[in-house]
Parts: structure tokens; C-alpha cells; sequence
């Protein structure tokens, strides 16, 4: 018994490690074609080639008969909420550096303990509010207020990935409370169904540029520059974020169903060197010595939060899509 739950655990990180790299790359490939091309446009093309990968595991699975489900309404919202916090997060990537960005949005796992004890009633002690706080003190070191600020702009931007990570953890929180079950798979297939939905809804109301503030606001022209034919260098980007993207959604959801998250999700926290690898080699970008200090007090405190959760015997990340999919 305990050999078969140490392989299954095994393989969970194995995935885990997987798919956070698959994150890494998905990252930084947006936040490279930013420049050039709205969000939209990028989710849909993404999302259209990762769901042939996710149809053809699905296939392997035991086919489309999976995806049905007596749970629709929760799909729904599920999907539009994870929707929501990746148009915020990457809303921010266009303009901030990307480990900073990813730094911020790994407060997500101190949402999901605030809001299970404020909405699930669960326990949770004063070491892990003190956590907390100072997790959250980690995001007002990193926008250097003693200075007058940082340089990389006024506070709503370090918002938007902290926003990001709320919805996240409120989808979390949900998928707790009410409980999804069906493969990895058809979970994967449901949200990048409603990425797809979203994404086409934003290319028939903004699609041709009607709202665009120009490139002075680049987090808001992100989101609604008009939509333009990929360039020929541009496409091998396209189809390895849409590779990346399918990828991503079922190796974390297949590694969450397969061992205890309170053994594997600390493993997620790998994104956070790795985007500050490619920031470094990609943007020229290094974080500052506060954001470094920022960095460590989040990270500090969320390993601290899964490892009290692990020794309460309480999980706090569910079997769910992973992080930023679709």
C-alpha cells in the first residue's frame, strides 16, 4: 500500500513539474507576442490547438460519452472564473516583468486558506493568519512605497495579478465546496470550451480596435487592440502555446487526481524560479532587492501554509484544471 501511494505521489510531482514548466514557457511565449497581438486573439489561437490534444486524450479516457455531466451551471462557473483571473493575469504580464508578475500571483494559495476560513468555516490558527499577513505584506514590499513607488508602475498594476489570484482561489474554494468529478480530460475540455466561448465574445465586440486606448495604456491595449493575421515568424509561437496550453491541462489536473495535493502543490512553486529565468534570458529583466524580499516573504509564507495545512491534515488546493490553463 504505501509503495503505491509513494509511486503515485511519484508521478504527481513528475506531472506537477511537467506542467509548471509547460506554465513557464506559456508565459513567457504571451507575454513575447504581447506586443504585437490582443490577449483574445492569443487565448483563442492557444486554446483552439489545445483542445485537439485534449479531445485526443479524451479519446484514451474512454471517449466522449465523459463529457457529460448533471453539474453544467457549475462549469459554467467554474470556467468564466478561471477565465476571469487569466485575462487579469496576463492583462499585468504585458507590462510588468515576469517573475514579478508570477510572484504576485502566488498569493493564490493564501486566498484559498483566507476564504476557506471566511465562506467554508474551516479553522485555521493564528500561525497561518500570521502567514498570511505576511504574504500579503510581501506584495507592499514589492511596490516599494518608502521611494515613492516603483518603477514599474502605479499600484493597480501589481493589483491586477493579485486579483488574478483571488479569482483563482475563489474557483478553488468552489470546486472544494461543491465537488467536480469526471476525468482530467473532460475538466480540461470544459474550460477550454468556455475560453473559447469568451474569447469569440471579445473579437465580436472589440475585435476590430473600437475601444483601444493606444499603446500609452499598454495593459488596457493589450486587452483590445484589433485582431491581425499572425505573421508567418509569428505562428511557431502560436502552436507552442497551444501545445503548452494542452499540455498544462491535463498533466496538473491529472497529477491533482492522482496524489494528495498537500504532497505535490509546494511543487508548483518551481514556476517562480523558472519565470525569473526567462525573464532574465528572454526581457533582460532582474528583479530589484525588493522584489526579491517580496518573492521570499510569499513564497515563505504559502510553503508555510501547505505544510501546516499537510500537518492539520487539511488540503488546500483541490483536484482541479491547473493554474492559468486554457
Amino acid at each position: 500500500m504505501t509503495s503505491n501511494s509513494d509511486s503515485s505521489i511519484a508521478r504527481g510531482i513528475l506531472l506537477i513539474c511537467i506542467g509548471v514548466f509547460a506554465i513557464s514557457i506559456n508565459d513567457m511565449m504571451i507575454k513575447r507576442l504581447s506586443g504585437g497581438y490582443p490577449l483574445h486573439q492569443i487565448v483563442f489561437t492557444r486554446t483552439a490547438i489545445g483542445i485537439i490534444l485534449s479531445f485526443i486524450i479524451l479519446h484514451f479516457e474512454g471517449g466522449l460519452s465523459l463529457l457529460k455531466t448533471d453539474r453544467p451551471v457549475l462549469h459554467i462557473l467554474r470556467g468564466l472564473t478561471l477565465v476571469a483571473a487569466n485575462m487579469t493575469f496576463f492583462a499585468s504580464l504585458a507590462v510588468l516583468p515576469l517573475g514579478l508578475t508570477t510572484a504576485l500571483f502566488f498569493v493564490g494559495p493564501l486566498f484559498i486558506t483566507l476564504f476557506s476560513f471566511l465562506f467554508l468555516g474551516e479553522k485555521v490558527g493564528p500561525l497561518r493568519l500570521g502567514a498570511i499577513v505576511v504574504g500579503f505584506m510581501g506584495v507592499i514590499v514589492m511596490q516599494e512605497p518608502w521611494g515613492g513607488g516603483s518603477d514599474y508602475g502605479p499600484p493597480w498594476l501589481f493589483a491586477l495579478p493579485v486579483i488574478a489570484a483571488a479569482l483563482y482561489a475563489s474557483m478553488a474554494v468552489m470546486t472544494r465546496a461543491l465537488g467536480v468529478k469526471s476525468t482530467a480530460a473532460a475538466l480540461s475540455i470544459y474550460i477550454q470550451l468556455m475560453f473559447l466561448v469568451v474569447s469569440s465574445l471579445f473579437y465580436l465586440a472589440v475585435g476590430q480596435g473600437q475601444i483601444d486606448p493606444g499603446p500609452d495604456q499598454p495593459s488596457l491595449h493589450f486587452l483590445f487592440r484589433a485582431w491581425t493575421w499572425p505573421a508567418d515568424q509569428d505562428w511557431p509561437f502560436f502552436i507552442l502555446i497551444g501545445v503548452c496550453n494542452g499540455i498544462i491541462a491535463y498533466c496538473i489536473t491529472a497529477a491533482y487526481r492522482m496524489a494528495p495535493s498537500a504532497s505535490i502543490a509546494p511543487y508548483e512553486y518551481v514556476g517562480l524560479p523558472l519565470a525569473i529565468f526567462w525573464g532574465w534570458l528572454i526581457f533582460g529583466e532582474w528583479p530589484t532587492p525588493a522584489i526579491w524580499t517580496g518573492c521570499a516573504m510569499i513564497l515563505g509564507a504559502g510553503i508555510f501554509v501547505f505544510f501546516r495545512e499537510r500537518k492539520k491534515g487539511r488540503v488546500i488546493a483541490p483536484k482541479r484544471p491547473g493554474s492559468r490553463v486554457g
